[in-house]
């Protein structure tokens, strides 16, 4: 049984299963024994060490180990990356990818093009990849990588591409940014799963939810 203690559980009107925000930046459905990922960026160290600027290429690999973590614990059928996947241009780092994803023969990988995913065409048909060029259907979920403007009644969208996070204040003059995951208008916007990302900061209105992960919890906040 995955242990889903630290997640928080939002039953979505109308969808008829619970989704669990986890902490670790991803989605898991126990009942599409699924886990989504959004905005992981594999590659973006490695693109910009060719520009001059040392980043370490440990990030990818932490995020690699996130990833590994997350498939022994809740032992999905599915994992879908609600696109840019990796960094627009072909590096080592792709190679590596490909190797990490190889073992896990049982997992079916799933990628739903975003804008960052413009390798060659060859480099996705290795057998490693399932390819959604446009939005995909699953169960009430539709996915896609940038949020959609309209989302058919009775189904929500998850989707990524904003990296979204709040700015919180303390009393005093306590403030912090973190990362959060965002549902407005029958659209679930997820954390970027990648560290090197950075943050675009949201603004609830009316009916707008966020659900903030700070440290090993995910936190409703208003």
């Amino acid at each position: 049984m995955p242990n889903t203690a630290s997640a928080y559980e939002l039953i979505v009107e109308g969808l008829g299963f619970s989704l669990f925000l986890l902490p670790q930046n991803a989605i898991y459905c126990k009942s599409m024994e699924a886990i989504f990922i959004a905005d992981p960026h594999f590659g973006k160290a490695a693109h910009f060490r060719k520009s001059g600027v040392p980043i370490s290429e440990y990030l990818h690999h932490d995020d690699m180990l996130k990833i590994s973590r997350l498939i022994s614990g809740y032992q999905p059928k599915d994992i879908y990356f609600l696109g840019d996947l990796f960094h627009s241009e072909l590096n080592d780092s792709w190679r590596v990818l490909e190797g990490f994803i190889e073992t896990f023969p049982k997992v079916n990988f799933h990628l739903i093009k975003g804008n960052h995913d413009i390798l060659p065409p060859a480099s996705y048909q290795s057998g490693n990849w399932i390819i959604h060029k446009e939005p995909l259907g699953v169960r009430g979920l539709l996915l896609s990588h940038e949020p959609l403007e309209v989302v058919p009644e009775g189904m929500t969208n998850l989707c990524g591409h904003i990296h979204p996070g709040v700015f919180l204040k303390g009393k005093g003059k306590q403030h912090t940014r973190l990362p959060c995951y965002f549902y407005s208008k029958r659209s679930i916007i997820l954390p970027a799963f990648g560290r090197f990302t950075g943050l675009a900061l949201m603004t609830c209105t009316k009916g707008d939810q966020a659900f903030v992960i700070v440290g090993e919890k995910v936190i409703r906040v208003n």
